[in-house]
């Protein structure tokens, strides 16, 4: 059996859904756990203390050893105090899964631009403030996992969610350069794309699209809650990821959902055209047309 028996592990969002089935899985194999939620609104207002405390109880009622934290991931500074806690309480910091970050729905002519920042930056700015802080510690041990949650919001686009893709493509482009960052030094950077998941989030979405009424809106609901699958399902994949047998794993992209994992391949360039000669605005236009445009479609 897959061990991490004295290995510490840093969940940020860990206080429900995905966060908190992954944060008792790592804690499962044996890893210390500092279960970092801020018990925010999905649009990061209000705080609840009791949010991470009550994951930490449940790791410690099974035996486990972990430390709530409060900090905000997008306040580097507080950053750089709950690594240097973890590592004062637990003696190091093996594993990072970043999970954290807000939502907001809303279409792009009606985004509110405090909203914006606020949700993007607790994506980009989170993700980069913690794998920035705990890369040198990795560095020195050797060893390390890192994985970040990313969404097909940012990867393929969903209608009225520019600040949440805005945010998870960020997220992706970090993956892949911290990934090549970090290769030589033994730490393993990869991202995990979850399908429909039984999370206040999703479940919100459902919902609004229900309450937007309309054939298209409801279907869409409706395929969604179809999909639905339990956070556990997420959690094994992170839990995996951050295992030493999956050391040869960097830099890659996995899709889990409706009970099956996935690999996605690199972005590439699928439809060429050339003009001898050089091109022309005309030329440009006559090999656009050749083209097989991409269909909007939703991820559901």
């Amino acid at each position: 059996m897959p061990s991490l028996a004295g290995r510490t592990a840093i969940v940020i969002g860990a206080g429900r859904g995905i966060g908190r089935a992954t944060a008792l899985e790592l804690a499962r194999l044996g890893a210390a756990v500092v279960v970092n939620d801020l018990g925010t609104t999905l649009e990061g207002t209000g705080r609840d203390a009791r949010v991470a405390s009550t994951v930490v109880g449940e790791i410690e009622a099974g035996g486990g050893r972990a430390m709530a934290s409060a900090a905000s991931v997008t306040d580097f500074a507080a950053v750089e105090h709950m690594v240097a806690e973890a590592i004062d309480r637990f003696g190091g910091v093996d594993v990072l899964v970043n999970n954290a970050g807000l939502s907001s729905s809303a279409p792009i002519w009606e985004m509110d631009p405090d909203v914006f920042d606020r949700v993007s930056a607790s994506h980009t700015k989170g993700t980069f403030n913690t794998i920035r802080c705990v890369a040198p510690h990795m560095r020195a041990r050797g060893w390390g996992r890192i994985v970040n949650l990313v969404s097909r919001a940012g990867l393929v686009g969903i209608p009225g969610a520019a600040a949440y893709a805005a945010g998870k493509g960020a997220v992706f482009a970090l993956t892949n350069v911290a990934a090549r960052d970090l290769e030589s030094s033994g730490i393993t950077v990869n991202a995990v794309n979850p399908g429909a998941t039984g999370t206040r989030m999703v479940l919100g979405a459902v919902e609004r699209a229900r309450a937007q009424g309309g054939a298209e809106a409801v279907a869409r609901a409706a395929r969604m809650e179809a999909a639905l699958q339990p956070p556990e399902d997420v959690a094994a994949l992170i839990a995996a990821l951050s295992t030493e047998e999956a050391g040869h794993l960097t830099g890659q992209v996995f899709f889990v959902g409706c009970g099956e994992i996935g690999l996605f391949r690199p972005l590439g360039v699928e439809q060429t055209a050339s003009a001898a000669g050089g091109f022309t605005v005309e030329a440009v236009l006559t090999a656009l047309g050749g083209f097989r445009p991409h269909p909007l479609d939703g991820p559901y």
